[in-house]
């Protein structure tokens, strides 16, 4: 077993843990009415936009998420959040010092002794649902388990669901497609584009993703035999049909978003597998961005 399947696997269990400890966070964690924004790279930036969508949509504050690199300064926040695994990533920890003393900032991390510890104002540790391989699996889901759980939008079904999903078989033909495109709405556009950089990550898969009622404006031309579409939550009417139109496989999203997300990162471990690659090593990639001075 590689270590990216040990790990997706932990997943219902890393939930229910952050969930119950969410109440010991909120001390650090976004305020009812505060003006926050939430910020990461690659997979964290996914989850922060999930978290951010669904913070706003709970109506507990404007919420705006950003990939670190292009947080604009210009705006001010009462309380910035950043999502970091490793606690080292350069754009990360770059940014947090940037607004050291002005704004208030929380780090969520799996590693405490790193320097986000000096950089971020507050830390919420979910050392937990730290990873050796590379590719993000229970971290990122984890974390944005925890601001669900804080925003009172963490259903009992989460991980019941997210048992089923490392117990279902995954649909029969859909790790032999060669294109995927996943789809999401409202907070599960985020989980849409996780989907995706899973898939290119782990299997070095042509995938996709895109708002659902954004696929009718162009995307869903790709749609043929031999491809994928899958969406994370309720589809919009009569999508699943113009989509089976084309020939291609439909793949509706009966879990909880979260869940269909785990039931994803088996589907990127399969087709890596049937690739012959390793999907803890994925090429070009490192688990941390740390760039030289």
């Amino acid at each position: 077993m590689t270590h990216v399947e040990d790990e997706l696997t932990s997943q219902p269990e890393c939930w229910a843990r952050a969930a119950s400890e969410a109440a010991h966070h909120a001390k650090v964690l976004p305020a009812p009415g505060e003006r926050v924004a939430i910020v990461g790279c690659g997979t964290s930036y996914f989850m922060a936009r999930a978290a951010a969508a669904l913070r706003e949509g709970a109506g507990q504050g404007e919420t705006d998420a950003f990939a670190a690199s292009e947080f604009p300064h210009g705006r001010r926040y009462d309380r910035v959040v950043a999502l970091t695994r490793s606690g080292t990533t350069t754009e990360i920890v770059d940014l947090l010092g940037r607004l050291k003393g002005a704004t208030r900032t929380t780090a969520i991390t799996a590693d405490p002794d790193t320097p986000v510890r000096r950089a971020a104002g507050e830390l919420a540790v979910l050392d937990f649902a730290d990873e050796r391989s590379v590719v993000q699996t229970r971290f990122a889901t984890t974390a944005l388990t925890l601001l669900r759980a804080h925003l009172g939008l963490h259903p009992d079904a989460a991980v019941t669901d997210g048992r089923t999903a490392l117990t279902e078989p995954l649909p029969e033909g859909l790790a032999e497609c060669g294109q995927f495109t996943f789809l999401g709405r409202g907070w599960t556009v985020g989980l849409a584009d996780e989907a995706g950089l899973k898939m290119r990550e782990a299997a070095l898969a042509w995938a996709e993703a895109y708002p659902a009622m954004e696929y009718r404006h162009g995307p869903i031309s790709v749609s043929t035999k031999g491809t994928a579409t899958w969406m994370l939550g309720d589809a919009p009417d009569g999508l699943a049909r113009q989509v089976r139109d084309t020939g291609a496989l439909w793949i509706a999203g009966r879990l909880d978003p979260l869940a269909e997300l785990v039931r994803v990162q088996r589907l990127a471990v399969a087709v890596a597998a049937s690739r012959g690659l390793d999907p803890d090593s994925p090429r070009h990639l490192t688990r941390s961005v740390i760039l030289a001075p």
